[in-house]
């Protein structure tokens, strides 16, 4: 039995359908009990908070393999009921931030402190570290809904982003194999892009006449500080604006894994491109 936190998100939700497609035991936990339906079939529904790791314990019974989310309160009490229930691995979902070692980051600390936790504990463990998720720009939907012009921060940084879809695949393929024990995998999609660039290739698909405008660094802020905590806000602004984190490198982790390439953007915007047309 796999155990896929974080089952409602992007990522897990396209891990426990590629487990469950694949026939693979897999248990889905959220914080609340799943609608009935929402789950694949031959998925497990199961509740609990990674912010109490003791809530953990009944969905851990007969679990092997645990795919886990970073940054919440407690990784080593998370680390300490997954050693306890005998799991046998864990996938921790990181970021290519983390290894820059920037502790005065809160994005980087928390994915930092994440992998200690893991790296600490004493079960077997592959770390995952995307780029850019390109599920992101589902942040547009509301624009799009209003218009055909995008409004957004950092108009000038391209990032190699991630379809979601191939950090599952890679997460399923690495789950229970010893093969990759102990290893880091730096994932990322096939070309880096501008924010521009993906309005262009979205109003593409989307038979519609999309245009990008780049905010101000101070338009931008303020935006960002109605919707995160400050030093979230401090954390991008220290990665694209200051420049810390180079997110346009085009990273070999989907294609060392899965012997193919990772997704296009335009890929990802085909398979999603309902979830905007119903916004327009």
């Amino acid at each position: 039995m796999i155990l896929v936190t974080g089952a409602t998100g992007h990522v897990g939700g396209e891990l426990v359908a590629e487990l469950a497609r694949t026939g693979r035991p897999v248990r889905a936990l959220a914080r609340r009990a799943p609608a009935a339906g929402t789950l694949p079939e031959g998925a497990e529904a199961a509740v609990g908070d990674l912010n109490d790791p003791a809530s953990l314990r009944p969905a851990l019974e007969g679990v092997e393999g645990v795919f886990l989310l970073p940054g919440y309160a407690d990784m080593p009490g998370v680390l300490a009921e997954l050693g306890t229930a005998g799991v046998k691995h864990v996938v921790l979902l990181s970021s290519i931030a983390a290894p820059d070692g920037d502790l005065d980051n809160a994005i980087s600390r928390f994915m930092i402190r994440s992998e200690e936790a893991v790296r600490a504990a004493d079960v077997p463990w592959t770390i995952l570290r995307p780029s850019g998720f390109m599920s992101n720009t589902f942040q547009w939907q509301g624009q799009l809904a209003a218009g055909d012009e995008v409004r957004d921060a950092f108009g000038g940084v391209r990032v190699a982003m991630v379809d979601p879809y191939d950090i599952a695949a890679v997460a399923a393929r690495v789950l229970l194999d010893a093969d990759h024990f102990g290893a880091a995998h730096a994932l990322s999609g096939p070309e880096a892009l501008l924010p521009a660039d993906r309005v262009r290739i979205l109003g593409e698909v989307l038979g519609r006449p999309l245009t990008f405008v780049g905010l101000t660094d101070e338009e931008a802020r303020a935006g960002m500080e109605g919707s995160m905590p400050q030093e979230y806000v401090d954390a991008f602004f220290r990665y694209y604006a200051e420049g810390t984190l180079d997110d346009s490198i085009v990273r070999p982790g989907v294609r060392e894994v899965l012997g193919r390439e990772p997704r296009t953007f335009a890929q990802w915007a085909r398979a999603h491109a309902q979830n905007f047309q119903s916004q327009s």
